[in-house]
C-alpha cells in the first residue's frame, strides 16, 4: 500500500501531464506531495526522511519550473527544471547512501532492512554501495532521456521506465540475497 502512496505524485503529474501540460503536471505533483505530507502530519503518522527529501525537492524544482515560466529567464528553458528533478532526488539518495558509512558510521541500507533481513556486515556493506551507485546510474539516465528525448518520451520514461528498472533492480536484489537468507520452512 505505501508504494501507491509514495506514487501518487508520480502518476498524478503523469495524468496531469495529458490532460494539460507540463506545468500542469508539474502544479499537480507539488500539490500532491503538500497533500501526502498534510495528511500524514494530520494523521500523526511518522513523515521519512525520504518523504522530507522527495517533498523539498519537488516544491523547490517544481517552484522554479512555475516561476521561470511565469517570469522567463532569458536563456532559461523552464522546464530543465522539473526535467533534473528526478537525477537530483535520485543523487541525494546516493550520497546519503555512500556517505552514510563514513560521516555517521551507520550503513543507511541495514539501518532501513534489518528488521526484515538478518545478514552479514560485508553484505550489508556491498549492499549499500550497489544502491549507491544505482542511484547514480538512475539520475544518470534520467538525464540523458530527459535531455536527449522530447518531452512527451520522458515523461512516459519517468513513470514506466524508471518504474520498470526499479522493479527489476529489486528483483535482482531478491535473487543476490536469497543465498544468504536461512531456510525456515
Amino acid at each position: 500500500m505505501k508504494i501507491f502512496f509514495d506514487l501518487f505524485p508520480v502518476a498524478l503529474f503523469f495524468l496531469a501531464y495529458q490532460w494539460g501540460g507540463i506545468y500542469w503536471a508539474t502544479g499537480s505533483a507539488i500539490l500532491a506531495s503538500v497533500l501526502q505530507i498534510g495528511f500524514l502530519l494530520l494523521t500523526e503518522r511518522k513523515v521519512d526522511a525520504t518523504a522530507w527529501i522527495g517533498f523539498g525537492v519537488i516544491t523547490l524544482f517544481g517552484g522554479l519550473i512555475l516561476l521561470t515560466h511565469f517570469h522567463p529567464i532569458a536563456g532559461i528553458d523552464a522546464t530543465a527544471f522539473i526535467r533534473w528533478k528526478p537525477t537530483v532526488l535520485y543523487w541525494i539518495f546516493a550520497l546519503i547512501l555512500a556517505l552514510g558509512p563514513l560521516l555517521f558510521g551507520r550503513n543507511p541500507i541495514k539501518a532501513l532492512l534489518s528488521q526484515q533481513l538478518q545478514l552479514p556486515d560485508a553484505i550489508w556493506a556491498r549492499l549499500n554501495l550497489i544502491w549507491s551507485f544505482f542511484f547514480l546510474a538512475l539520475g544518470a539516465l534520467n538525464l540523458y532521456v530527459a535531455f536527449t528525448f522530447p518531452e512527451a518520451v520522458w515523461v512516459k520514461f519517468k513513470l514506466f521506465g524508471l518504474m520498470a528498472i526499479m522493479v527489476v533492480f529489486i528483483v535482482a536484489q531478491g535473487i543476490y540475497l536469497s543465498r544468504f537468507l536461512d531456510d525456515r520452512s
